[in-house]
């Protein structure tokens, strides 16, 4: 038997039928029922981390975006930091350039259990920014000397937090950039019966503009299941997958 050396990652979103994870149609009352049984379905998996970009988590769960940080008195090591926490539930934040304001090391918010915080980053984030974080108790964790090293950073949630099971929620630049490093397991996707049509809003799987290339990835389908007023979950298990 093979050990496990990273976190079973699967990736749960919801969308239009044009693949839209945001826009005006989240405010319709025709995909109330729908929203609601995806919010289920989160509960039923069971992830022990939730991992969002750092747009996500700034405009939705934190407090926005940093500005004016004193400068660091002093050279911080690019070592993990892990504060001591009293849950077990994560949210695990992509934000290698250091921007995300918050108020302490927890979150709870939206209806989502009280979550430690691990921000992610990679070694050329400012010494200001690590002192933020220091001084709000904060983990953090670097994954990456210049760009994200995805595999690197389901390693360390593995062997450093001891977190089986997480959960990508977006956005779809994320969403890309686990995908491509073949770091997701399965895709749960609830397909809302409604289109959005917006041309500047995100898609599940968005390629970022700051890297070229990238491939299409194939995915197998796993199960289907019918939701209240005309939703539909399906699950997939992408092609490219690191077993």
């Amino acid at each position: 038997m093979e050990k496990n050396t990273r976190p079973y990652v699967v990736c749960h979103m919801v969308s239009a039928l044009d693949g839209k994870i945001d826009g005006e149609y989240f405010k319709m009352p025709e995909i109330f029922n729908v929203r609601n049984a995806s919010n289920e379905i989160r509960e039923q998996l069971s992830c022990d981390a939730v991992l969002y970009g750092a747009v996500t988590m700034a405009e939705t769960y934190a407090e926005g975006y940093v500005k004016n940080l004193p400068a660091a008195s002093k050279h911080y090591d690019r070592k993990n930091y892990l504060a001591v926490s009293d849950v077990r539930n994560f949210y695990v934040v992509i934000d290698i350039a250091g921007t995300i304001r918050y108020e302490g090391k927890y979150i709870e918010k939206r209806g989502r259990p009280k979550s430690h915080v691990v921000v992610v980053l990679t070694e050329n984030v400012s010494d200001d920014y690590i002192a933020y974080l220091k001084g709000l108790d904060i983990s953090y964790v670097f994954a990456g000397k210049d760009t994200l090293d995805c595999e690197k950073l389901m390693t360390a949630l593995w062997d450093d937090l001891s977190i089986k099971k997480v959960m990508i929620s977006g956005g779809g630049i994320v969403n890309w950039t686990f995908l491509q490093a073949g770091m997701i397991d399965e895709l749960s996707l609830v397909i809302c019966p409604v289109t959005d049509g917006g041309r500047d809003v995100a898609t599940v799987f968005d390629r970022s503009p700051c890297f070229s290339g990238g491939a299409p990835v194939a995915f197998t389908l796993k199960s289907m299941q019918a939701l209240p007023d005309s939703g539909v979950w399906l699950r997939y298990e992408p092609n490219n997958r690191q077993k």
